[in-house]
């Protein structure tokens, strides 16, 4: 399946018309990897959802990033409290999933605070994120998001781009299906080029996810960032990756 990373309604238009599965949903993407948006764009990309469904276009669900400040993934109590009241928000809005990603100092899951936010969740999908992929063994935390309630980590096998992580992810691929019987789905994610889906759907991945995004130029002056413009989704891009999906299939 193919998942968009976008930061816009228009990007969930994008996506439905390439006939992705899902979008994950924030905001900073290329400057922080994401945030969390917020809840008015929540609404208005549920709506977009729902607005091309209802035109024909194929379905396609909102999954939102919770992910409230840029840096590492340890949770202290008040960001996991803001965490908990970020995903109850986006279910309320009509989420169909969360993307959530939380460790503890020692560098593993919390698998604590992420039944938190499963449970905040209130039966929607929650995604891990690649904070996976700074654990020292991304393969032995897979046991640890199972048993928590995720439904599906979105990770590059430890590398910096998947493409460079394909053979872990094709160890994490078998890990999920063998030991934890298909109930753990790998998402390949992390710099994707659509030359690169071939290779990631052949390691055994149950969806590939890239960000497909492009920048804007648009000088916003000194006190609105200066000339470093802003992301959107490039339709070329999208509609490449589901080309390539296709001829793999």
């Amino acid at each position: 399946m193919l998942e968009l990373a976008v930061q816009d309604p228009d990007g969930v238009r994008v996506a439905a018309g390439v006939g992705a599965r899902r979008v994950e949903l924030c905001v900073g993407l290329g400057a922080t990897g994401g945030l969390t948006p917020s809840a008015g764009l929540v609404e208005a990309a549920v709506a977009t959802a729902r607005s091309v469904a209802a035109d024909g276009s194929t379905p396609v669900e909102v999954h939102v990033l919770v992910r409230p400040r840029p840096g590492g993934f340890v949770l202290g109590p008040d960001d996991l409290d803001v965490q908990v009241r970020d995903v109850r928000a986006a279910v309320e809005a009509g989420a169909a999933g969360v993307v959530v990603g939380v460790l503890t100092p020692e560098g593993l899951v919390d698998v604590a605070a992420l039944a938190a936010l499963v449970e905040a969740a209130d039966g929607r999908e929650v995604t891990f994120h690649r904070a996976v992929d700074v654990v020292a063994d991304p393969v032995a935390a897979l046991d640890a998001l199972a048993s928590a309630g995720a439904v599906r980590v979105l990770t590059s096998g430890g590398a910096p781009r998947s493409i460079d992580g394909v053979g872990r992810l094709g160890v994490m691929a078998a890990h999920a299906r063998g030991p934890l019987g298909g109930r753990l789905q790998i998402m390949a994610g992390g710099g994707v080029r659509p030359q690169d889906v071939g290779a990631l759907v052949a390691a055994g991945v149950d969806a590939v996810h890239l960000s497909a995004k492009r920048v804007v130029a648009d000088d916003a002056g000194p006190g609105g960032g200066g000339d470093a413009g802003y992301e959107v989704t490039d339709p070329d891009v999208a509609r490449a990756a589901r080309a390539a999906l296709d001829a793999v299939r």
